[in-house]
């Protein structure tokens, strides 16, 4: 059975999509730590991060470095945090999130509530540093 993410990646469940390109594909996390939290997932579907062949964990990070960089531009921080969790779907994935204390990535926060025109509004901030 396909995962949620390999879904939104063949377009049968919406996104709030930052970019993509023949390796990957970046989205806004609908359950945010902060504004600007993204998702990167590789568009092959891959249970573990470190079972994703070696060509397509490397253009994963690079591509990931991009969306990093435009988020950090679009919500000035002391850092982007990259987070391999992999416990909440079964598709490899990075959480970038920007950050200013340990604490701004602590996954027991509680998550934002936002509405669809703040996911675009977000998307748009971002896209606009790509």
């Amino acid at each position: 059975m396909a995962s949620i993410f390999s879904k939104i990646i063949a377009g049968e469940i919406p996104s709030y999509k930052i970019a993509e390109n023949e390796h990957a594909l970046a989205f806004l996390d609908i359950n945010p730590l902060k504004h600007g939290h993204t998702l990167v997932v590789p568009k092959v579907e891959t249970d573990q991060f470190f079972d994703v062949e070696d060509k397509g964990l490397t253009e994963l990070i690079l591509f990931s470095k991009k969306i990093a960089v435009a988020i950090k531009k679009a919500y000035p921080c002391n850092r982007v945090s990259m987070q391999v969790i992999g416990l909440e779907v079964p598709h490899a994935h990075v959480h970038l999130i920007p950050i200013n204390t340990l604490d701004d990535c602590n996954f027991f926060r509680p998550k934002l509530n936002l509405d669809k025109e703040a996911f675009l509004n977000i998307a748009e901030k971002i896209k606009r540093h790509l």
